[in-house]
């Protein structure tokens, strides 16, 4: 959640190097998928019968699929144990819906072997979901009521946001990871221009945590350069 109490030149200097990151990223990603979205694998396997198919050779029978809508919406319920894919992703044989429909089946993987990294994040939602939701209330109630350490609470509770998008980020390469060996393992990936596609493709995903984590750690240094300026103003 992005909030900022007034109009501060401060918090758009601190902001803007995440956002530009952010920016670049997204048109990294979008010239990336549409690129390999265009090219047909060379199986072809749309992405439905990629995700079964690697399901199958890992042993996950119990794996239910569902459609969801819009575009790059694809991902691992593991309360459910039900993987979603976009209309894209699912329908069509490219080698973007390849990559994409290995990486979700991936995180399904990292959920059957009890991977330690997703179980944590798993565990952190809850924490994160009130961290966010009241840490720039306290932060505001502080700077408001000139009380430090309300203000500082808030920065507290506010950096769960930033920990849990740091917690992703192995989370999501460890997917990629396992990926790309699943693919190679079962033959899909046939040719040296699918290896050269799934890894862009699967790198590009990647860098969407990496802006993430930037925009987290700017704001929640943001608000702590506030919290930080009440201190400084009593002296």
């Amino acid at each position: 959640m992005f909030f900022m109490p007034v109009f501060d030149i401060n918090y758009l200097l601190f902001m803007l190097p995440a956002v530009l990151l952010s920016l670049l990223v997204q048109m990294y990603v979008k010239a990336s998928y549409s690129r390999w979205s265009r090219v047909q694998n060379r199986s072809g396997m749309t992405g439905a019968q990629v995700a079964q198919r690697l399901a199958e050779k890992i042993g996950m029978y119990d794996l239910k699929f569902k459609g969801v809508p819009g575009q790059l919406t694809d991902h691992y319920d593991p309360r459910n144990r039900v993987l979603g894919l976009s209309q894209d992703i699912a329908q069509r044989p490219t080698v973007a819906s390849m990559a994409i429909a290995a990486h979700e089946l991936g995180h399904a993987q990292q959920d059957q072997d009890n991977y330690f990294p997703m179980r944590i994040r798993t565990a952190m939602v809850p924490a994160v979901n009130i961290g966010t939701s009241i840490g720039w209330i306290f932060i505001l109630m502080g700077l408001l009521l000139q009380i430090g350490n309300l203000a500082w609470l808030g920065v507290f509770a506010f950096s769960a946001g930033a920990i849990f998008a740091i917690a992703t980020l192995p989370v999501e390469l460890n997917a990629s990871k396992r990926a790309r060996q699943l693919l190679q393992s079962s033959g899909l990936i046939i040719s040296a221009q699918e290896q050269k596609g799934v890894k862009q493709v699967l790198n590009a995903a990647a860098l969407t945590y990496v802006a993430a984590i930037a925009t987290s750690l700017m704001q929640l240094f943001y608000f702590a350069s506030l919290a930080g300026g009440m201190r400084g103003r009593r002296r």
